[in-house]
C-alpha cells in the first residue's frame, strides 16, 4: 500500500457535542513509574466521576483498578511489551494473559519497531494476531501501538494495514514515551488506511480541549491523556 492509495475521511468518525460526549472518549492515563496507590485511586475515581471511558495503568496496577471500577462502566485497560515493543512475542502472550485474568479489558501492545523497519511483516503481523486472540477469547480489545514518531509514512501505513489484518480493535499514535506524540497529519493518514474497519486512538502530548476536538476531527474516536480531568472541565464539566 502506497501513500497515493490512502483516500483521507471528509467527516469525522466520532463527535463531541458537550464535555459529557468528550469523556467517553478518553482514557484516563497513569503510567508513570513512580504512580502511587493513592494516585490510582484517584485515577479510577475521577474516571467514574467524569464518565471515562477507562483507566489506563501499568500491568502492575490492574487488580487494583479492577477492584475499584468493579461494577461500573469504566473499563480497565493496560499496556503490553511497553513502552519499546521489543520482547520477545512470547513474553507479550504471557503478559497479556496475566493481565486479562487480573481483569484487564483492555490491552495496549506496542508492535515490534525493529521488525517492522527491517521489514519483517510476518513478525509483526503474527504478533498482533496472536495477542488479538489471546483478547479476544476473554472479550477484550487489542489497540496497537505504532509510535509514529519512528516511523517513516510508509511505515505508518504498512503497520496499520498490518494490524487491521491480524485482528487489532484500534491502532493508536503514540506511547507519550518517544520524543513526540499525536498529530493530526497522523491521525487522518491512519483513518484513510483502516477506514471504519478499526478505531484510531490519538495519544501522547493532548493536554487540551482544542487539541482533543482537533484529534476527533482528523479521524481520533478514542484519545490518551493523562490530562482528561482539565479536558473536560474546559468543555464545561462541573469540578
Amino acid at each position: 500500500m502506497s501513500v497515493d492509495s490512502v483516500v483521507l475521511p471528509g467527516i469525522p468518525v466520532a463527535a463531541v457535542t458537550d464535555w459529557r460526549s468528550a469523556a467517553q472518549l478518553v482514557d484516563h492515563t497513569l503510567l508513570s513509574p513512580d504512580a502511587r496507590r493513592s494516585d490510582m485511586l484517584a485515577l479510577c475515581n475521577d474516571a467514574v466521576h467524569y464518565g471515562f471511558h477507562s483507566v489506563v495503568v501499568n500491568p502492575a496496577w490492574v487488580p487494583l483498578a479492577a477492584g475499584q471500577l468493579h461494577g461500573t462502566a469504566v473499563q480497565v485497560s493496560t499496556v503490553i511489551g511497553f513502552p519499546l515493543g521489543a520482547s520477545l512475542t512470547v513474553t507479550k502472550l504471557f503478559e497479556a494473559e496475566a493481565a486479562l485474568h487480573a481483569g484487564a479489558g483492555e490491552l495496549e501492545m506496542v508492535i515490534n519497531i525493529g521488525a517492522l523497519k527491517s521489514g519483517n511483516r510476518v513478525l509483526v503481523r503474527s504478533e498482533i494476531h496472536s495477542v488479538a486472540e489471546l483478547a479476544h477469547s476473554a472479550k477484550a480489545v487489542l489497540k496497537v501501538i505504532l509510535e509514529n514518531s519512528l516511523l517513516a509514512q510508509e511505515e505508518k501505513i504498512l503497520a496499520c494495514a498490518l494490524a487491521m489484518d491480524a485482528g487489532a480493535d484500534f491502532v493508536k499514535t503514540s506511547t507519550g514515551f518517544a520524543a513526540s506524540g499525536a498529530t493530526t497529519a497522523d491521525v487522518a493518514l491512519m483513518r484513510g488506511v483502516v477506514g471504519h474497519a478499526v478505531g484510531v486512538k490519538a495519544a501522547g502530548g493532548i493536554r487540551t480541549a482544542a487539541q482533543m476536538l482537533s484529534m476527533v476531527e482528523a479521524g481520533a474516536n478514542r484519545i490518551g491523556a493523562s490530562g482528561g480531568v482539565s479536558i473536560v472541565r474546559e468543555l464545561g464539566a462541573p469540578r
